[in-house]
Formats: structure tokens, C-alpha cells, sequence
């Protein structure tokens, strides 16, 4: 109930320095003053101002448990809108529970997740497109992932979606009148600058489009399978990356009989890594199992480092590898570059989009490695700071949009006449309206705010 006062632990569960108790609701302030003494007795809960602070105890039951401050927002000026207080007490658990079940007790409901930006959506606090920015922030494992979030929720993608909608809307608007009201002379648009206008609408949806994969990759991370024959240095590169002895190393062939997961952090990149059984025909049906599972993960994986054993001739096997990889993401590690090499790499280099040799028992491999992987998947032309899209809602929402651009554009070129025109424009707006979350459905938020942790 958007009426109601919620309460919630807005920091992680477990010991720290601090935990914060965050209020939001109209009794808020009085919520607060059952569960926070100030240390100055003249100064009251009640008559606290916004943006101030005041140090105290907190109560329960009239028994002081702990001590710490408390910070007081006037609605509207807080996050939510509403009249908000942060209870920041010591950070053990057993404190933070007995806060906020003091709050409770004192009238506050439970929050559910992301209830806080849910009410700061609601409130015209921000737009839907913000508000999912807050989350891709919380999540974000690198800089230039944090920083296309932040670039969102300070309104970015909503600055340049609003410039989209408008030129369309001006367009539309006289579309329309000349459709509706023929009886007054309404001057048809010239075609030239009909066209001009939609394809700079399209080239700025395009632009988004085509950015989508590269910073989806910096803001969720990439599943990115290991693979290469047994003996190539798989579970050295895995450990390599990882930064600790994840994987048992061994020159038994067939040591890795199953995927090993891992989940790194390569430069900007999340990295979630499959260490596989080496591929080599057997007769045992365990590690044939194992194989299976590898060619299977190298199928489904977003990237492929294929490891190659530089110290010997290319065989049967490495060429079967290298083929299975001219569908995917690959890069080839010609490994054990420290030792003489047999490997001709220009045998296997037409499958992949580039071939790096490394020595992967050697530290500087890692940033070797992580300068290839930025360039395969394009995060290292991002421009962090530019707006850009998030998850498959707002994805989908630009194509329709874009689509109905492209149709606007073939009924011109096609002389279709300005009404076929004028309904593509509609449905460019109707998509790009669904974007910003001005047209979303109680559904629609809903579906946003199931990822939220509780306490944001």
C-alpha cells in the first residue's frame, strides 16, 4: 500500500561497520521516535528538518540497545518522495534485526523488494528506465559497468528517448492534422524532410541497438566456456584467471572430468567460467561424459577461450576444436608460450576471430587476455557515460520502435501516402512510450522490481 510506512535493513546481511534501518511513509518520523532517543533531550523526532542528523539511542521497549544516528528527509525532497528516516546502528546482525523489529512493533509493514524505488517511480522521482539503472548499479562488478548505470539512472537513455519522442511527436502532430482536417489547408510535410527527420530517429535507435550486446556484457557478465584438448593448460588458464588454485593441475591426461565453475573478474568484464574435460575420444564412460558436457557448454557459452598447446604439432583434434569454434565468440590461446614452439597457428587462425599466444603460468597472460576479450566483445569502445540500453524489456522496446521507424520510412520511399505513414509513427511512439515506462502496465513494474533486493 502506497499509503502505508515500510521499514527494511537497506544494508548486507553480516558484520560491519554499520547497518542502516531505512523508514519511508507518512509515519515515518513517528515510527522513529518509538524506536530512537536523542542524545540532546531538547531536540525532538518530530520537529527534526530535512537533510539534518542526530545522534542518539535506540530503544526498544523503553531499554536501549544501541547507539547511533539517525538522518531525517522531508518528502518530497527524499528518494522516495515520502518522509523517509535512515537508522544507522553498529553493524552485527543481531543489532540490525532488533532495530528494524522494533520498527515493526511500532507500526511500520515489512518492504518488499525494490518497494523503496518502486515508491520513488510512483511519486515521479524518476522515470521506469531510472529506476531499473538502480539496480544494474547495485549489481555492476566493474567500473564501466557502474558507470553505464550510473549514466542511466541520472537519465542518460530517458534524456535521449525524450529527443526521439519529441521530433516524432512534431512529426505526428502534423500528420495528423493534415489527415484529419483536410479543410484547413494544412501543408502536406515535404518528403525530404519527413525522411530526414525519421532517419535520424532510426540512426539514434540503431546506435542503441547495436550497443545493447556490449554493455549488457559489462553490466551481467558472460558465460565463457575453456576448452581445448587434454593437457593444453585449461585448468592452468582457469586458475590463472581466477587468481587461486580453483582446478587440480596435473600432466595426467584426463584429470578435469567435469565442468568446473568460477565466476572472475577480467578487467571491466564478469567472466562466468567453465573449465571442461579435455576433448579426446575415450573409452571411459566417465570422462566420455565428460566430453560430451564440454562440446556441449563450448555450444551454449556467450565466449569461447579455446586453449592450445603451443609445444606440439596441431593434430586432428585441435582442427575438430577449431572448427566447432567458427560459430561462436572464440578466441584461440596458443599456450606454453614459454616453451619451443611446433604449433602453426595459421592453420587454426581463419576459425577465430583472433589467436593470442600466452604462457598461462605467467601472470601477465591475464591482462594479455583481458585486452582480447574486451576487443571481441566491444566493451572496450563503450563510451561509459552515454546512454544506453538495459535488459531484454528495454531492448525489445527499442526494436518495435525502431521497426515502426523503418515502416514510416518504406511508406514514404514507397509514395504509400502520409496516413500509412503517419500509423508507423504511432507505433514508434506507442513503443518508445513503453520504454520510458509512461505507457508500462501494474504488470510490467512488477515483472522490473522482482530482481530488486529488499531495502532499495
Amino acid at each position: 500500500m502506497q499509503n502505508s510506512t515500510i521499514a527494511a535493513i537497506a544494508t548486507p546481511p553480516g558484520q560491519g561497520g554499520i547497518a542502516v534501518i531505512r523508514l519511508s511513509g507518512p509515519e515515518s518520523y513517528r515510527v522513529a521516535e518509538q524506536v530512537f532517543r536523542p542524545m540532546d533531550s531538547r531536540r525532538k523526532v518530530a520537529g527534526a528538518k530535512g537533510y539534518t542528523a542526530m545522534y542518539g539511542h535506540f530503544v526498544e521497549g523503553g531499554e536501549p540497545f544501541d547507539d547511533g544516528v539517525a538522518l531525517f528527509y522531508r518528502g518530497p525532497h527524499s528518494y522516495t518522495g515520502e518522509d523517509v528516516v535512515e537508522l544507522s546502528c553498529h553493524g552485527g546482525s543481531a543489532v540490525a534485526r532488533r532495530l528494524l523489529e522494533a520498527c515493526l512493533k511500532a507500526g511500520a509493514a515489512p518492504a518488499g523488494p525494490g518497494e523503496y524505488t518502486r515508491r520513488a517511480l510512483l511519486n515521479g522521482k524518476m522515470s521506469l528506465t531510472q529506476a531499473e539503472a538502480v539496480m544494474d548499479l547495485i549489481a555492476a562488478g566493474g567500473r564501466q559497468g557502474a558507470a553505464l548505470a550510473n549514466a542511466a539512472k541520472e537519465g542518460a537513455l530517458a534524456q535521449k528517448i525524450a529527443a526521439q519522442q519529441e521530433v516524432l511527436t512534431a512529426l505526428q502532430a502534423h500528420l495528423t492534422a493534415w489527415v484529419d482536417f483536410p479543410e484547413e489547408d494544412v501543408p502536406a510535410l515535404e518528403s525530404g524532410a519527413l525522411t530526414s527527420s525519421l532517419e535520424e530517429v532510426k540512426a539514434g535507435l540503431d546506435g542503441l541497438i547495436q550497443g545493447y550486446d556490449a554493455a549488457a556484457v559489462l553490466r551481467e557478465g558472460i558465460d565463457c566456456a575453456i576448452v581445448g584438448k587434454p593437457n593444453a593448460g585449461k585448468s592452468t588458464l582457469l586458475n590463472l584467471l581466477a587468481g587461486f588454485d580453483r582446478a587440480i593441475v596435473t600432466p595426467i591426461a584426463g584429470t578435469t572430468r567435469d565442468v568446473v565453475e568460477q565466476a572472475v573478474q577480467l578487467g571491466e568484464v564478469r567472466l562466468n567460467l567453465f573449465d571442461t574435460a579435455g576433448l579426446r575420444q575415450t573409452d571411459d564412460p566417465v570422462e566420455a561424459e565428460g566430453v560430451r558436457r564440454s562440446w556441449a557448454k563450448l555450444a551454449e557459452a556467450g565466449l569461447v577461450l579455446a586453449v592450445f598447446d603451443g609445444s606440439q604439432p596441431v593434430t586432428r583434434e585441435d582442427l575438430e576444436l577449431a572448427r566447432r569454434c567458427a560459430e561462436c565468440r572464440a578466441i584461440a590461446l596458443v599456450n606454453k608460450e614459454d616453451l619451443s614452439t611446433r604449433f602453426d597457428a595459421e592453420i587454426i587462425a581463419p576459425y577465430f576471430a583472433m589467436v593470442v599466444p600466452v604462457c598461462c603460468k605467467e601472470e601477465g597472460a591475464r591482462q594479455v587476455i583481458a585486452a582480447a576479450v574486451a576487443r571481441l566483445l566491444g566493451t572496450a569502445r563503450i563510451d561509459p557515460h552515454a546512454a544506453s540500453l538495459s535488459g531484454q524489456r528495454q531492448l525489445s522496446a527499442a526494436l518495435r520502435a525502431r521497426d515502426g521507424v523503418e515502416g514510416a520510412l518504406e511508406a514514404v520511399r514507397g509514395g504509400f501516402g502520409l496516413d500509412a505513414v503517419s500509423v508507423c509513427v504511432d507505433d514508434a511512439l506507442d513503443a518508445l512510450y513503453d520504454l520510458t515506462g509512461e505507457n508500462a502496465s501494474e504488470a510490467v513494474i512488477d515483472q522490473v522490481f522482482e530482481r530488486f533486493c529488499v531495502g532499495k
